[in-house]
């Protein structure tokens, strides 16, 4: 399976703090907030993976992530001139994912739980048409809602109902078989003129080739869009940090963990940071790694 980070449109809802520089290279309390879903592809063993940004923030994604090979990854990137709906990260993204399957995360979600990384593989081993990530809100009218049966079976997706068929909004980090990228391929602009994600999960809802995996017992799922969630965002993962004293989306980490990369290779990243914290935590790793 192949990975897809869209990290493009022009956040005006955190303006002017996105006037000069893309959402997702805004720090997300210690680190760069791509970090975050850059770390649930890298959780789910997928290592192959395009950024998807505007062209004037690709060379800033390019200086931070590299070519991914201190994450065990290869990184790609790919120019969005203008926002065109989330679908379209299946179109721009056709030639990095070619025959496989993908997997596309937004650039601005944030999630955390016990063993994200084991549900994902799980999700990924199981999928066959489209999987999406579900979470309860109390504002369903806001996002995408998941309509279930009696059995908990995924019937419809609702995009901003008035009157929503429940509470469980559908995260932004979607898995699909390679159907998805001819799906998109033929969808029409909705009446706000964007290729819309919704469209593509309803293929398969239709199809009966659909399911949602809902994240619940604990689960944290935060989109750092505005400005308040974005302030959300940052207490969230300093609040867990400093009470746990291990890192949210630490992509180093977790490549070493899943052993992506070796002691050698995490101390060299290490590296890169100086006397930061961040670059401590990373050499505290490699050592336990060791011992």
């Amino acid at each position: 399976m192949k990975g897809i980070i869209l990290a493009g449109g022009n956040g005006t809802r955190l303006a002017p703090m996105t006037s000069v520089v893309s959402k997702q290279l805004l720090p997300v309390y210690d680190k760069p907030m791509i970090y975050y879903p850059l770390s649930v592809l890298l959780l789910g063993r997928i290592t192959e993976i395009l950024v998807i940004a505007r062209p004037q923030d690709l060379p800033l994604f390019k200086q931070l992530l590299g070519d991914g090979s201190r994450f065990g990854a290869r990184l790609d990137y790919a120019a969005q001139d203008s926002p065109r709906g989330l679908a379209d990260a299946l179109i721009l993204g056709r030639e990095h994912v070619g025959d496989d399957d993908v997997a596309l995360i937004l650039g601005d979600n944030i999630f955390h739980g016990h063993d994200f990384g084991g549900i994902v593989t799980d999700a990924i081993k199981n999928n066959t048409g489209a999987t999406l990530f579900g979470y309860e809100v109390s504002d369903p009218e806001r996002y995408g809602v998941a309509a279930l049966d009696r059995n908990g079976e995924l019937v419809d997706v609702v995009e901003k109902p008035a009157n929503p068929p429940g509470n469980l909004a559908i995260t932004g980090f979607y898995l699909y078989t390679n159907e998805a990228l001819d799906v998109a391929a033929g969808l029409a602009p909705s009446p706000r003129g964007e290729l819309e994600i919704t469209d593509v999960n309803k293929h398969f809802v239709d199809r009966g080739r659909a399911r949602i995996v809902p994240l619940t017992g604990g689960f944290a799922w935060l989109d750092a869009g505005t400005a308040e969630s974005y302030v959300d965002a940052c207490n969230y993962v300093h609040a867990i940090e400093t009470r746990q004293g291990r890192k949210i989306a630490c992509p180093e980490e977790i490549a070493f963990d899943a052993g992506l990369i070796g002691p050698a290779e995490l101390l060299e990243a290490a590296g890169q940071f100086g006397s930061s914290e961040y670059g401590q935590y990373l050499k505290r790793h490699a050592g336990r790694g060791a011992a």
